[in-house]
């Protein structure tokens, strides 16, 4: 119980908060508190399942390191005035020729890309808006035919 005093007239006056709606929001927060804790809980266990292949029961030991040049971005945009292939930082341009993409062009340089970087397996592919799909599905073969089995499709369109 609260009292305030009144200067002056010496009386003072007992104040009561009203604690029931504090209780009730307490009680709301404990609630939502402990059900979040539960599902924090239950997600935790779901990504150590085995969506990204077996866990390295030797935590000892450091991953295997990557083969050389790997890393070398692959990137291929696919452009209204050609193909627009990125090999790590060189740049190599296939305008179209006679009003059609050079896919037999295309198909050579990512064989060479291949002999050069034998172990790389990943590319990306980006194209424009404004093409048609099956100029995608082109890129996308030429990629698998050149022995690049892990393709990714940026969104956005290139720019």
């Amino acid at each position: 119980m609260a009292e305030i005093q009144e200067s002056g007239g010496g009386r003072k006056k007992t104040f009561e908060p009203n604690l029931v709606p504090f209780i009730d929001l307490m009680s709301v927060l404990i609630t939502f508190l402990l059900l979040t804790a539960v599902w924090t809980q239950v997600s935790m266990v779901q990504i150590g399942t085995s969506i990204y292949g077996k866990k390295n029961e030797n935590k000892d030991q450091p991953p295997p390191p990557l083969p050389p040049q790997v890393d070398i971005v692959l990137k291929l945009e696919i452009k209204n005035s050609g193909y627009h292939l990125v090999v790590g930082r060189e740049s190599i341009n296939l305008p179209k020729t006679a009003g059609l993409f050079d896919d037999a062009g295309l198909l050579a340089q990512l064989e060479r890309i291949k002999q050069l970087y034998p172990d790389k397996q990943d590319a990306a592919l980006a194209m424009e808006d404004d093409l048609p799909y099956e100029q995608l599905i082109k890129g996308m073969d030429a990629f698998l035919s050149a022995g690049f089995g892990q393709l990714s499709v940026l969104t956005g369109g290139s720019k």
